[in-house]
């Protein structure tokens, strides 16, 4: 091997360049073969015509539907950072308690995407970009992740710390390598609070790089047509530019729970547990109305952890009033400090 193909070989490692290669170790192999290494050629072509195992990201396994392995992620041009985070399938939680006519949006997507290529027989596309807004903790990125579960794709999560930059158009030039990534590797590409990049070119004071990224965005999303699904999430979404909203396949609320759906939410969370039948449930969501559902997790789990701690084998009532009150407590002196 001449120390030409031996710097490319080092080369493409270094840049993760699968295609090349294996075009290198083809060359190799005939290289071997020329010079009267028969046997070695044939030992090496063997080993390149082994069907490829997924490469591992982050110490986990990521392919795609198609089987494809999702090994590259996109990195800004300048600083070599990483523009998006692979959350690996076991991170993902996906078990959400809806009011009906929401969780029938979410199934909708879901059985879209399952049906893609018999809704293209017809001519037609499934939903593929959903904005998802509401109150904080009310369960947005959970939808993402629950629809990445359900449709058995990864999701690549958008770092806008990396992706947003003080140099002229170097944000917008970042933003399209992330589409370009999601385009060559069905994913589900989350864009989580996407306020950064998509305020409207209207409120927003900032005329130069701020406006080009929500153009940016604007044009992207136009052209979009990748094999899996965006997800954007929001919880603003009165100041979002109006041209926006439009390129969206489909826009809705994910609402605080209501009365039942707490209910629901303290049951769940504590079914791991054992729970004493003095419970009165309908009083226990009561008090926590209008509470995000993140917040009624955490009072469940904090109610678990008090039985724990004090030896106990069973939550009691009196663990789901205590940390209640500790929510309020905490929320009132959030409010007044």
């Amino acid at each position: 091997m001449n120390a030409d193909t031996l710097k490319r070989i080092v080369r493409a490692i270094a840049d993760g360049s699968q295609g090349e290669l294996d075009k290198l170790a083809r060359r190799v192999v005939e290289s071997e073969r020329e010079i009267g290494h028969a046997r070695l050629a044939d030992e090496l072509e063997s080993i390149l015509n082994k069907p490829k195992k997924p490469k591992a990201v982050n110490g986990h396994s990521a392919t795609t539907d198609s089987g494809r392995p999702l090994h590259e992620l996109p990195m800004s041009r300048r600083h070599g950072e990483l523009l998006a985070s692979l959350l690996p399938r076991e991170s993902l939680e996906h078990h959400m308690i809806l009011p009906t006519p929401i969780e029938e949006r979410f199934s909708r997507i879901e059985r879209e995407y399952a049906a893609r290529e018999r809704l293209g027989a017809y001519g037609l596309k499934p939903r593929k970009t959903v904005l998802l807004y509401g109150p904080p903790g009310c369960g947005k990125s959970l939808g993402a992740k629950r629809l990445a579960w359900n449709t058995g794709l990864p999701l690549m999560k958008v770092r806008f710390d990396s992706l947003l930059s003080s140099y002229f158009g170097e944000s917008a030039s970042n933003l399209r390598t992330v589409f370009e990534t999601a385009k060559e590797r069905p994913c589900v590409l989350l864009l989580d609070e996407c306020d950064f990049i998509a305020r409207s070119r209207v409120q927003s004071k900032d005329i130069g790089e701020a406006s080009r990224i929500v153009n940016s965005l604007l044009q992207l999303m136009e052209e979009y047509d990748a094999p899996g699904l965006l997800v954007a999430t929001t919880n603003i979404e009165d100041s979002l530019d109006n041209a926006l909203f439009r390129r969206f396949d489909e826009v809705f609320q994910v609402p605080p729970p209501g009365q039942e759906e707490i209910e629901k939410l303290l049951k769940h969370s504590l079914s791991g547990v054992q729970v004493s039948d003095k419970v009165d449930w309908p009083e226990a969501a009561k008090t926590l109305a209008g509470q995000p559902a993140a917040m009624v997790v955490k009072v469940a789990q904090d109610a678990a952890k008090a039985a724990v701690l004090a030896g106990q084998k069973i939550v009691m009532p009196f663990h789901l009033k205590i940390a209640s009150s500790d929510l309020r407590r905490s929320e009132s002196d959030r409010n007044n400090g």
